[in-house]
Formats: structure tokens, C-alpha cells, sequence
């Protein structure tokens, strides 16, 4: 077995564990919140003159379906659940599997998510190393003080911002919602137009969020690698400057990755506050949507699936880290 596949089953056997803990912690907590509309609707009924069995059948028929057992009994049919992907079924959505609601909202989130961190990032580490190359100029003082402000505000804020702006003040993007009713679904140019328009808002708010981080991490990073001897000893070579550009952005980068895999996964529980603006019906939405209605199986499957992407992106980081750095492969391999 080699380096990196040793590594990769120890990273796997330690998030599995991981998410079982985490599984086991959010499933006691959630259901410790009181509001429980399944239960509460019972004893509505019950107090209405309705027999415990009648008051449950009635409610099993409102919601879809009526927990059974005791909160042990639920907590092992989770547990087993999980090992078929089954998170149990959702109060607010007329006892849908809680599988296929996360599922439907995840892409809504994903994507946007997606392109606005992969748009920061590219535009960052190439303003980055610019801020860095001319930092005694104008130039790099412009870019690291935009840098710097927009690293300051936080994401709902952004969105407000741009939504007062884009969507009111000069009305020339949608407000809210992810497409418009007008169009059909399908893959026609109306409808794709507005799935664009739509995301435009959202992915520019993921971006500029993000961008301020990026250009202010590649600006550190490449400062550091400025001082390294190879840098050193290509100019006294007198190498070529777009060469030694080429190897300071390339040795600079490479840190700026991990923090991108993990970028990614953080996102996902970021995007409450982005999605609440826009009303955008991805998993930050529906997390709002199920500690508001108190569903408890959907609120347990939301924040699990936002414990799942973050241990994901830590694996993918790790991992994609030892492949791009042959100094990290190698350290491995003397150790080993």
C-alpha cells in the first residue's frame, strides 16, 4: 500500500468516527429542543376528546408519519438508517424522506457556492501576487487595502448590499428566488437565462466574501517565498523575470490549496445567511425552515450534511497537499 493510500484509509477511519460522534451529539440535541409539532399535535387532539390511538393515526395521516418508540428506539433506528443513507422523514414536508429534501436543496447550494469560490480564488491569488510584487507602489497599496475591506464585512452584509444596490437601486438583477415562473424547467434558453440571472446576485456575494481573504493570503504567502535562497540564486543567475514570476506564484500557491479545499466545505453552513437574503432554497434556507417548524429529522440531516462536507474537505485537503508538494511526498516517504 502506498503513501498516500495509507494515509487516505486512516483519514476515512477517523472521519467515519467523526461523523458517527457528531451524528449522535446533533440527534440528542436537536430532539432537546422543545416545539415538537408531531407530539404536540397528539396531545392537541388527545385534549379535544380524541383517543391516544385515533390522535395519532389522525396525525400519522397530517405529517406523513408519527415516530415510534422511545427516544432510544429512534435514536438505534437512526443509527441504523444512516448505514442506508435514511435520515428519517420530515415533519415539514409531508413526511418526505429527509434523504431526497436535502438532496433536491443541496443543489441550490453547491453550485453557487462552487463558482463564487473558484471566481474569489483565481482572482485573488493572481491580485495577490501582484500586491505582493509591487507593494512599495500605488498599485499594491490599492489592492491590499481592497483586500482588507472587503475581508472585514461579512457575508450578510455583502448580500444587502448588493441587493439594495443590483435589485433596487438600479434595478437590473432579480431580488430573490433561484428562477422565475415564467419560464418553463427544462433546457431552454428562458429558462437557463434566468437560472444565470438569478445566481448572479448569490455567486457575487460568495466571491467578494471570499476575495479579501485570498488576496491578503497569496500577498503573505508570496512575501515569504520573496525571501527564499531560490529566488535569490535565480536573479543572480540572471534569469529571466517572467520565470522567476512563474516559480514564486507556483511555490506561493501551494499552501493557498488546503485552505481552498476547507473553504469549500465551511461554505456550505456559511450560505444560511446568503440564501436567507435571496431566498435561494438551498440547505441554508432549509435549515432556517426546519429549527423555524422544528423538524427535527431534517434539522439533524442539514447540519449533518454540513459535518460531512467539512470532514470531506479536510480529507481532500490533506491529500490533495501531499500530491501537489513533492517536498511533503518525500518527507513522508523518509519517514516511512
Amino acid at each position: 500500500m502506498t503513501i498516500i493510500a495509507r494515509r487516505l484509509a486512516g483519514h476515512l477511519a477517523r472521519g467515519v468516527v467523526m461523523i458517527l460522534v457528531v451524528a449522535t451529539i446533533t440527534f440528542f440535541i436537536v430532539r432537546s429542543i422543545p416545539g415538537d409539532p408531531v407530539a404536540a399535535n397528539v396531545q392537541k387532539l388527545i385534549e379535544q376528546g380524541m383517543s391516544p390511538e385515533a390522535a395519532e393515526q389522525a396525525t400519522r395521516v397530517l405529517y406523513g408519519f408519527q415516530p415510534k418508540g422511545s427516544l432510544w428506539d429512534q435514536y438505534l433506528d437512526y443509527m441504523t438508517g444512516l448505514l442506508t443513507f435514511d435520515l428519517g422523514q420530515s415533519v415539514t414536508h409531508a413526511g418526505a424522506p429527509v434523504t431526497g429534501v436535502l438532496a433536491e436543496a443541496a443543489k441550490w447550494t453547491v453550485l453557487p457556492v462552487l463558482a463564487g469560490t473558484l471566481l474569489s480564488f483565481l482572482v485573488g491569488i493572481i491580485l495577490g501576487v501582484y500586491a505582493a510584487v509591487k507593494r512599495t507602489g500605488k498599485l499594491g497599496d490599492v489592492l491590499a487595502i481592497s483586500g482588507s475591506l472587503l475581508h472585514g464585512v461579512p457575508q450578510y452584509v455583502l448580500g444587502l448590499l448588493l441587493s439594495a444596490i443590483f435589485a433596487t437601486l438600479i434595478p437590473i438583477l432579480p431580488d430573490g428566488g433561484p428562477v422565475s415562473i415564467l419560464y418553463e424547467p427544462g433546457f431552454n434558453a428562458g429558462y437557463l437565462a434566468s437560472l444565470f440571472d438569478h445566481a448572479v446576485l448569490p455567486v457575487a456575494t460568495y466571491a467578494l466574501a471570499a476575495y479579501g481573504g485570498w488576496i491578503l493570503a497569496m500577498k503573505s504567502s508570496v512575501v515569504t517565498v520573496l525571501g527564499d535562497d531560490f529566488i535569490l540564486a535565480a536573479e543572480l543567475r540572471g534569469m529571466k523575470r517572467s520565470i522567476i514570476f512563474r516559480y514564486i506564484a507556483r511555490n506561493a500557491i501551494l499552501p493557498l490549496f488546503t485552505i481552498l479545499a476547507l473553504s469549500l466545505g465551511l461554505l456550505l453552513g456559511g450560505a444560511v445567511f446568503i440564501e436567507r437574503i435571496f431566498n435561494y432554497p438551498g440547505l441554508g434556507l432549509l435549515l432556517i425552515e426546519s429549527i423555524t417548524m422544528r423538524d427535527y429529522a431534517l434539522m439533524g440531516g442539514a447540519f449533518l450534511i454540513i459535518t460531512v462536507a467539512i470532514i470531506v474537505a479536510n480529507i481532500v485537503a490533506d491529500l490533495f497537499y501531499s500530491v501537489i508538494d513533492p517536498r511533503v511526498r518525500s518527507g513522508e516517504e523518509v519517514s516511512a
